[in-house]
């Protein structure tokens, strides 16, 4: 664990070119190059090209979450705009009651132009399926940089969700450098996505077209889905020069009891699409590995620690056979489930991964191209075994657009 904690970032750096980095999409979404990256082996392809290069009745997983329209600007008295961007929910915590609400809600927010926010109510009038109503929005404690937000509107017909879809705008990546235009409300979702609660895309998944799912499907590739809503912190970039002082940001996860079936159908090992659906699938050998010291935990005391693998691994260093396999965690989880009649697990992940990291369940990566010092530049290292200079060289050179509307990669390690 020591070594991983003391990473130097600086170590994950390579030159970007700002015209390297996607501005928009492809016309075609499939239409995108790939990368494959085969045990140290780079060649290039059309990402329709993709399921040619997945091994026969595997199994997939994808991230299904919908991103919200997060951010709502207030304009005071004075003429000074005010961003207020969602993260995350608060009362009530759960995100499906969350988007059910009406008439008030809380959020934990960041505020953009806070200086000009002194104190008080923020209001707006909104119009919301025809009906115009009051949206209020009031500030109380701060959490780090983030602030607790209350929002109240006076209907008890509309819902929050309502409210979002009308009012907010889509929060695109900030290294787009450009204002959310009415395209990226399509272009910036998946076509598989359903659960709403994510601030930033999947976006290994915006790739997929129905046809490459279908010749997927043709291969005898099964599909699950797993949910990890996408926090702001995902583009956070690492300031400390040893990744130890880097706190990672936690994300709220979904994994229904039939994955977890289907992933010890499949001897616990898969293909992630996205380095949230890699979070969140690692996150749950760790999981097991909580229920086997403590049966009885609660969904909240299955959170995963951002250190919790490299403890356990050192813990087990001595003595392997007091590891977990990845299916008796699976298997773990899976009695969990049916012991409590659930139909799926909810908790929260906020787990790092980083080299030194040991990969458990997911077995091939398909993933866009990151920023620079990032933790998703971290996970990749781990996954490729230090080797991700070769990938991104590769994609360098060879005219591959960067970063959420850039071009793809399948790497197997």
């Amino acid at each position: 664990m020591e070594a991983t904690k003391h990473l130097q970032i600086k170590d994950y750096n390579y030159d970007l070119p700002e015209q390297r980095i996607a501005k928009f999409p492809l016309p075609e979404r499939d239409s995108s190059k790939l990368l494959i990256y085969n045990k140290g082996i780079v060649s290039e392809d059309n990402f329709t090209s993709l399921p040619q290069y997945l091994p026969q009745n595997a199994l997939m997983v994808f991230n299904n979450t919908k991103v919200i329209q997060a951010r709502l600007h207030f304009r005071k008295e004075t003429g000074a705009l005010i961003e207020v961007f969602c993260l995350g929910p608060i009362a009530p915590h759960d995100y499906v009651l969350m988007f059910q609400q009406t008439r008030q809600c809380s959020w934990l927010c960041l505020v953009g132009n806070l200086k000009k926010w002194k104190g008080g109510e923020l209001t707006q009038k909104v119009e919301v399926n025809g009906q115009i109503i009051t949206l209020k929005a009031s500030r109380s404690e701060n959490k780090g940089t983030s602030h607790l937000i209350h929002f109240e509107w006076d209907s008890t017909s509309i819902t929050w969700a309502e409210i979002l879809e009308a009012v907010g705008e889509l929060p695109i990546p900030p290294y787009l450098n450009r204002d959310t235009q009415e395209s990226d409300k399509t272009t910036y979702q998946t076509v598989y996505s359903k659960i709403k609660g994510s601030v930033a895309a999947p976006t290994a998944g915006l790739h997929f077209t129905e046809r490459v799912l279908r010749d997927i499907d043709c291969k005898g590739i099964e599909r699950e889905e797993v949910t990890l809503h996408v926090g702001a912190g995902t583009f956070k970039p690492v300031k400390s020069e040893e990744i130890a002082d880097h706190e990672m940001h936690t994300e709220y996860i979904c994994v229904h009891r039939s994955t977890i079936e289907k992933l010890i159908a499949h001897g616990g090992e898969c293909i992630a699409v996205g380095t949230t659906s890699v979070r969140t699938l690692e996150s749950l050998y760790y999981i097991g590995v909580i229920l086997n010291e403590h049966p009885d935990a609660t969904e909240e005391e299955l959170h995963i620690r951002q250190w919790m693998p490299y403890e356990y691994a050192e813990r087990t260093r001595a003595d392997q056979s007091e590891a977990l396999t990845t299916t008796q965690a699976l298997q773990l989880i899976l009695d969990y489930l049916q012991r409590n009649d659930l139909p799926a697990l909810h908790t929260s992940t906020q787990i790092i991964i980083a080299p030194g990291y040991k990969y458990h369940i997911v077995k091939m990566i398909v993933t866009n191209f990151h920023q620079p010092q990032s933790t998703l530049l971290l996970l990749v290292s781990a996954f490729v075994n230090g080797d991700w200079h070769t990938i991104y060289d590769y994609a360098l050179s060879h005219d591959f657009r960067f970063l959420s509307y850039g071009d793809s990669s399948l790497l197997i390690p």
